[in-house]
């Protein structure tokens, strides 16, 4: 199924932890050479592309600032010098800050716009010339259960993320005919360490247990009580990358234990 993916060059934003790694991870099993981006520690992302490039795959990573878009065009240009294409775009990189909007911190819009929304057109914009040239490819853009519902306190995150599906949208119908698909997968709560911290965190501010934080605060919404696994999400971006899924474009795939089927 993921013979597609082969040998191909997939550039994922924020993959140096969370969400993004683990994508890194199910295309380099699955034989795509992988352009790693995010902040992180020398050493840790040096150890991260060695643990990728021994899944025989090659592996570079590019520290592109998501709110520079000069830093964006290089990685991408990047990623064709080095591999002689790129193929598969993958926007991940994410931010988020909580709180009433009028007590909203504007630094902290004009962040979370740059990074979760602003970045995706960057990369687009840059990706999008050499999928034509080689008359294949697939966006796929990470997007949220909160794409396409609300909750309150995340205005600017649910401001960009509905904001990705308007794009995810539209860039599809623009490439329709030439063998390019745009999508948008919608993740639910998934456990990363991001959010592993936000338990014991919620736990102690409530004064209840972190299982009651799980149940009834972070998977009150999410109908299967269960955590989306990052496994879940790579295994839905590989079959976004099939000949399976060349009819499917413009979408919002949600994988949000039925979240937003209520």
């Amino acid at each position: 199924m993921h013979d597609n993916v082969k040998g191909k060059t997939v550039l994922i934003t924020g993959s140096t932890s969370g969400i993004g790694l683990g994508l890194a991870h199910g295309f380099a099993g699955a034989g795509a050479n992988i352009v790693l981006n995010g902040f992180g520690d020398a050493d840790k992302i040096d150890a991260i592309r060695k643990e990728i490039e021994a899944m025989g795959v090659r592996c570079i990573y590019n520290g592109a600032d998501m709110t520079k878009p000069d830093q964006i065009g290089a990685m991408v240009q990047e990623a064709v010098d080095t591999f002689g294409s790129l193929d598969i775009l993958v926007n991940n990189a994410g931010i988020q800050h909580v709180s009433p909007i009028d007590e909203f911190p504007p630094e902290k819009w004009d962040m979370i716009i740059a990074i979760n929304l602003s970045a995706a057109f960057h990369t687009i914009r840059h990706a999008l010339p050499h999928m034509k040239k080689a008359g294949w490819g697939r966006v796929i853009n990470i997007a949220s259960a909160h794409g396409l519902v609300a909750s309150p306190f995340k205005s600017a995150y649910v401001a960009a993320k509905h904001g990705i599906m308007g794009i995810t949208k539209t860039v599809a119908l623009e490439v329709a005919q030439q063998k390019i698909t745009v999508n948008a997968i919608c993740p639910g709560y998934v456990k990363t360490p991001l959010v592993e911290g936000q338990i014991a965190d919620t736990a102690k501010a409530r004064g209840i247990s972190e299982e009651d934080v799980v149940n009834n605060v972070l998977l009150a919404a999410q109908w299967t009580k269960e955590f989306v696994t990052i496994e879940q999400l790579a295994g839905l971006a590989l079959f976004l990358c099939s000949d399976s899924a060349a009819n499917i474009t413009g979408a919002a795939l949600p994988v949000d234990g039925g979240w937003t089927a209520a």
